[in-house]
């Protein structure tokens, strides 16, 4: 977990008018845990949510995805990978109707695992 992850980061200064902490915004409805797959986007980022659903025909589960798009706020500024938690808000732009409203933690990307595998392999080599 990156360190101070669950908080509202300090040291940024906060001027954006749809912060829930620090704006004009209002919270309600769903409250949404996902993942952050994209920040491309200057003050939005793509928050990816899995969940289950049943098919009472086949009685099966499926796991499905669904990628929202969510308002970033300076104070809070959110990056691929972290785990938020979002809720929703009034609509924001045409794709945007939900906010990041707390960081939950880094998800640990798999390539950084695997970039670690390889380093053990090679000292493991290098002792033999």
């Amino acid at each position: 977990m990156r360190p101070g992850a669950h908080y509202i980061r300090d040291n940024v200064e906060c001027n954006d008018a749809k912060c829930p902490i620090h704006g004009s915004v209002k919270t309600h409805g769903y409250s949404i845990e996902g993942v952050v797959v994209s920040d491309k986007l200057r003050t939005t980022v793509i928050v990816e949510h899995g969940y289950t659903s049943y098919l009472q025909k086949y009685q099966r589960s499926l796991r499905k995805n669904s990628r929202i798009a969510a308002h970033n706020p300076q104070c809070i500024g959110a990056r691929l990978g972290d785990h938020v938690l979002i809720q929703g808000t009034r609509r924001l732009s045409k794709t945007k109707s939900f906010v990041v409203t707390k960081l939950l933690g880094m998800k640990e990307k798999p390539q950084a695992k695997k970039a670690e595998e390889k380093q053990e392999k090679a000292k493991a080599k290098e002792s033999q």
